[in-house]
């Protein structure tokens, strides 16, 4: 794709110079135009001495009256055709015509590139080119993705002035679920558009985006942080809104998610995520035990929320910790997608400990987030985790079991797949 853009950037210099250089190096020569006239004037000389020549023989003129006209023909024809005079062999201007041409030919394409290395986007071109074309295993995708990541960061970071390279750069990071790395690019994005308050608020929604992922769906002070500055400059920043939203749901206090939600519709009529927001305005109101206003667009769960697909899990607790653990201990058992390890889960309930030993099957009405459901995976691990403070974020002190393998995501309940509850957490 470069090679392409620079052939094509040739050819088009190519052209630009041909039409300012040909009217330069090819206009009509002044010689030329001097030679014809000396042709006309020496023609009608000729004519002239032959008219008089015949007047003299015919006797109309004497020779007196002859010879004067003759020499007064012939020094006017000196006037206009000196006798030693030669052709003029060099054009003028032709000289300057060719310092022109030659300075163009040489600072026209050097000026080009310098200005575009300086105002373009080349290194955006080059890596999304480079991104585009990655091939093999899965394992050689990510090295080289990484490898050009690292390259986009080294020049971002020396020519910091490219919004649209720090969005790349972001979103790269997001995709490589290196979610510390993609806050830090969207903040950097937020202060190379400090002019722009609804560029730069975007931005800093983006950065509590990546920030509630690395925070596995936490409301930490970062995420928090971000949140409050980007509503500052935009109460209505869809990606604050949004997080707030997902929030507001996973505490079970759907009301305010449909608050939320409601006012992305509002202010993003257009917004791509559009049906999934409206899908979790539905599972809202049907927590709340409620049917949807009537205006509300309706959300169709059986097609669009794939119903019944998902895992049916049968968590207990292991006998040595049942006399640790208070029975309204808060407990949470959510699932993940088998080759994700951070993020939001896909699915989660929310129970106390003296529900245990339960069946539980989670499907996408359990949806923390519309836009992240467990029907679009193939496997999940599932765990399930006593926690004393009542956050879905591990911390020391819980209580924790999962999966031993990936459970397959499918219609048929079958038997419920184990989880037992059996280790105490230590660390982050």
């Amino acid at each position: 794709m470069t090679q392409t853009f620079w052939i094509a950037a040739t050819v088009l210099i190519i052209l630009a110079l041909g039409f300012v250089l040909y009217p330069v190096m090819f206009h009509r020569r002044d010689t030329r135009q001097q030679t014809d006239l000396r042709n006309q004037n020496l023609m009608a000389y000729r004519s002239r001495m032959a008219e008089l020549k015949k007047e003299h023989q015919a006797g109309i003129i004497d020779e007196e009256t002859y010879q004067q006209l003759r020499d007064e023909l012939a020094g006017a024809m000196l006037d206009d055709v000196p006798e030693n005079e030669a052709p003029e062999k060099t054009v003028p201007g032709r000289k300057a015509a060719m310092a022109v041409g030659l300075v163009s030919i040489l600072l026209v394409p050097a000026a080009t590139v310098m200005l575009y290395e300086e105002w373009g986007a080349m290194d955006s071109v080059e890596a999304f080119a480079a991104m585009q074309e990655l091939g093999g295993t899965d394992a050689a995708r990510a090295a080289e993705m990484n490898k050009l990541t690292g390259q986009l960061r080294a020049r971002l970071e020396s020519s910091p002035d490219n919004p649209d390279g720090w969005a790349m750069l972001g979103q790269t990071y997001m995709r490589l679920q290196r979610y510390e790395d993609a806050a830090w690019a969207f903040r950097k994005l937020a202060d190379s558009v400090k002019n722009d308050d609804g560029s730069r608020a975007v931005a800093l929604g983006l950065s509590a985006q990546a920030q509630f992922f690395r925070s596995q769906g936490a409301m930490t002070n970062e995420v928090t942080s971000a949140i409050e500055e980007a509503m500052s400059l935009d109460p209505d920043e869809v990606n604050a809104l949004g997080l707030l939203g997902i929030h507001a749901f996973s505490q079970d206090n759907y009301r305010k998610a449909i608050g939320y939600w409601e006012r992305i519709q509002e202010v993003a009529p257009n917004h791509p995520q559009l049906a999934s927001i409206q899908g979790g305005i539905a599972e809202a109101y049907a927590r709340l035990g409620e049917q949807p206003p009537a205006e509300a667009p309706a959300f169709a769960a059986p097609d669009d929320r794939a119903e019944g697909v998902g895992v049916t899990v049968r968590v207990t607790l292991d006998e040595a910790l049942k006399q640790d653990i208070p029975e309204d201990t808060t407990l949470f058992i959510f699932a993940r997608a088998a080759n994700i390890q951070s993020g939001p889960p896909l699915a989660a309930v929310r129970l106390i400990a003296g529900a245990l030993p339960i069946e539980v099957r989670l499907d996408d009405s359990h949806a923390m987030a519309p836009q992240a459901v467990i029907s679009g995976v193939e496997s999940v691990i599932v765990t399930a985790r006593l926690t004393l403070s009542g956050n879905i974020q591990a911390q020391p002190g819980d209580w924790q079991g999962s999966t031993d393998s990936p459970i397959e995501v499918s219609k048929d309940e079958g038997s419920p797949v184990a989880v037992v509850i059996d280790q105490v957490l230590t660390n982050n």
